[in-house]
């Protein structure tokens, strides 16, 4: 009788968890809304200036990649993947906002 009691409290235990974690299913990885105040700051004083160093190094490896991206033609591949999505991160999107 005591191990249907513990099979019967571990199952309504079991769904409960079940039930109520769809709620925080529905957040952000980090917890945060977009444009949270955090994200703001983090994005400002961190992920802004390291985007402009990925993008200063993109433009520097790209060119130094240029005679050999030039012969196999896959010049706007790699410029797409060392400068465009770099410089996008950094100065198009909002403060806060993800990519």
């Amino acid at each position: 009788m005591h191990s249907l009691k513990a099979l019967i409290t571990s199952l309504s235990l079991a769904i409960f968890l079940t039930v109520s974690l769809p709620g925080t299913a529905l957040a952000n990885e980090r917890g945060t809304e977009d444009g949270d105040d955090v994200a703001v700051i983090l994005d400002l004083i961190v992920l802004r200036p390291v985007g402009f160093v990925a993008t200063v190094a993109g433009v520097i490896i790209f060119v130094g990649s240029l005679p050999i991206s030039l012969p196999t033609l896959s010049v706007v591949k790699t410029f797409n993947s060392l400068v465009a999505k770099p410089a996008s991160y950094t100065f198009a999107r909002k403060l806060g906002e993800e990519l």
